[in-house]
């Protein structure tokens, strides 16, 4: 993990401290995966998602590292590392989109690392979500095109916690941009205690949830390439962005905003979202101007007290 700005913010005191640099994963042992269950182990992770199939179930990861990707079909599984940030999945794509593409009608995601995802259309995912809700706490995505990559489905969620978002995105691929984390039209999105560092190209959240709340969390930049928005609502969200850090680093491919609300279009209306009680500043050595809330929407946002540094204005309508 590289090196990072310190924070030095009090409510970021509890994001997580998992995934040491000198972290070594074992190689993977011949049946790795524990459907708890049943307490039946399997060498491929698909097998153990089958053996689940539209029950509810947990696969249990022993500590190493997996060549490996699954698809659920059914079901509401949870997928849980033995030991926090001891079980990396890396390399491999299923369907090449992800390392787990989700169309069940559940799933929960504890302890895991995805690293290393890349496919041809550029949209390599730690996971692909395409249908249900989705639980991620306590894992780390990093060095892959995308982290997580959402289709539609308004009548779920997506909640993320304690979670580290590092060295994603990209803007190389013929359709846009993949960013660390885009979520598409679902019901809601809630992000806390997380962290989103060193950016790759695109944004650092990019949502299309019709509510949306990003609390207690970072966004370093300050060794970001290529990056755009910290935070990116296309279509209009409603909901909360409060007590977070927003670090804006020097190589920027849009510097012109920290958050950006209807940018593309008004599919939700954004009448109540607040932003307040948040940090933002730029990095060491940075001098510009910015501007913290990029408003398209027209909607009546409720833009409360936030620490700005010199150079950044409050919020503008475009």
């Amino acid at each position: 993990m590289k090196a990072s700005l310190r924070l030095g913010f009090a409510p970021l005191a509890v994001l997580l401290a998992a995934f040491p640099a000198d972290a070594q994963p074992q190689p993977q042992p011949a049946a790795p995966y524990t459907v708890v269950e049943t307490g039946k182990t399997y060498k491929r992770l698909q097998d153990a998602v089958n053996a689940i199939g539209g029950r509810i179930g947990t696969i249990r990861f022993m500590t190493a590292r997996f060549q490996d990707c699954a698809v659920q079909e059914a079901g509401d599984i949870t997928y849980v590392a033995q030991e926090p940030g001891q079980s990396v999945i890396e390399g491999v794509a299923c369907e090449g989109k992800a390392a787990l593409v989700l169309r069940g009608r559940a799933a929960r995601i504890e302890g895991l690392v995805f690293a290393n995802i890349h496919v041809g259309d550029m949209n390599g995912a730690g996971i692909r979500l395409e249908r249900g809700n989705l639980t991620v706490s306590q894992s780390w995505f990093r060095d892959s095109q995308q982290g997580i990559l959402s289709a539609d489905d308004p009548r779920s969620t997506v909640t993320i916690d304690k979670s580290t978002f590092s060295g994603l995105g990209t803007c190389e691929g013929s359709g846009g941009c993949a960013h660390s984390l885009y979520i598409g039209d679902y019901g809601a999105l809630t992000v806390t205690r997380s962290r989103f560092e060193t950016g790759r190209g695109g944004h650092y959240v990019k949502s299309r949830a019709r509510r949306v709340a990003v609390l207690n969390s970072s966004f370093d930049d300050s060794q970001g390439q290529g990056t755009n928005y910290m935070i990116d609502l296309p279509a209009g969200s409603t909901g909360r962005i409060a007590d977070n850090l927003f670090v804006q680093g020097e190589n920027k491919e849009n510097y012109s905003a920290f958050i950006a609300v209807g940018a593309e279009a008004r599919e939700h209306s954004s009448n109540g979202l607040t932003v307040e009680r948040n940090d933002a500043r730029f990095a060491p050595g940075v001098q510009r101007e910015s501007t913290f809330v990029a408003d398209w929407s027209g909607d009546q946002l409720v833009i409360g007290a936030n620490a700005l540094a010199a150079g950044i204005l409050r919020n503008d309508r475009r």
